[in-house]
């Protein structure tokens, strides 16, 4: 079979797809292909007068929307005012081993970007949502450990890159159990995740592991990073799919539906994050 490459996109016209983190990187790749197949693509950014230039000359439907995913009263905000129903949420923004620091709710700042906020997001548009939410996670969620009870590292010695992976298998718990709450609703809507391999963007900038970009043969370009991202989005994929690169441990490749680790696939531990992220957010 013939790899899935974002030529194969259906048509999306009629389609409303809101992608956080849009104005970069795999996000832009994402919304620019999202776009070029008709769909009416919502960037949610930090930034709007960056992602204004991104998208500009772009073939396609844009419209771009103020949203800093790390703030909880950003989040509330954005789906208080958004519009009418969409058909895909792509929860893509995130960082990646960065120092140290708090959001304006006092929540660790990568913890919130990464998870905390898509988790808030999601919740509170999903009862406007038709057909999917795509959730991005990275394969570091295979090496993540989380604590129940310090979910937002004050009480455990912060590390950047600790961080970043709990905070990732999260992300993969996260799905698994908002689909058992979609099944158990009798809900069409799925929730997937998508992770793009190692792909070469500005999200390793802050880490000692930024020199996996110049190792050509463990990274591809963010052209197919977005891929996984892309397919998720818009093939019949079951719900809580877990799709990457089909390479070598899902480093680089084309899409493909594999496993996450077997802690991103315990229902009970997915159950009590749930359920400790909702005590900590509310």
């Amino acid at each position: 079979m013939a790899p899935w490459t974002a030529d194969q996109l259906p048509n999306l016209t009629g389609k409303t797809v809101v992608i956080t983190g849009a104005g970069a990187g795999i996000g832009l790749v994402t919304t620019r292909e999202l776009g070029r197949a008709g769909a009416h693509v919502v960037l949610a950014v930090r930034d709007a007068g960056k992602a204004r230039r991104a998208v500009s000359g772009m073939r396609g439907d844009f419209e771009i929307r103020h949203l800093d995913v790390s703030d909880l009263d950003s989040v509330r905000e954005f789906a208080r005012t958004f519009p009418g129903d969409l058909d895909i949420l792509i929860n893509n923004a995130g960082v990646m081993d960065i120092p140290a620091a708090r959001t304006a709710q006092g929540l660790d700042l990568q913890t919130a970007t990464n998870y905390f906020g898509p988790f808030l997001l999601t919740n509170l548009l999903l009862p406007r949502i038709t057909d999917r939410v795509v959730t991005v996670s990275s394969q570091l969620h295979r090496f993540g450990k989380l604590a129940l009870d310090d979910l937002d590292w004050r009480t455990r010695t912060y590390n950047g890159l600790a961080v970043y992976e709990s905070s990732k298998l999260a992300v993969v718990l996260f799905s698994l159990e908002l689909q058992r709450r979609l099944t158990a609703a009798g809900s069409h809507v799925r929730s997937v995740v998508a992770h793009p391999g190692v792909a070469r963007t500005g999200l390793v900038s802050h880490s000692p592991l930024g020199f996996v970009n110049r190792l050509p043969f463990l990274v591809q370009d963010a052209e197919r990073g977005a891929l996984p991202l892309l397919y998720a989005a818009t093939q019949d994929v079951p719900g809580n799919a877990y799709v990457g690169p089909d390479g070598l441990f899902s480093f680089t490749g084309y899409p493909l539906v594999r496993r996450p680790s077997r802690a991103g696939q315990d229902p009970a531990v997915a159950r009590n994050l749930w359920q400790a992220t909702e005590a900590l957010i509310s």
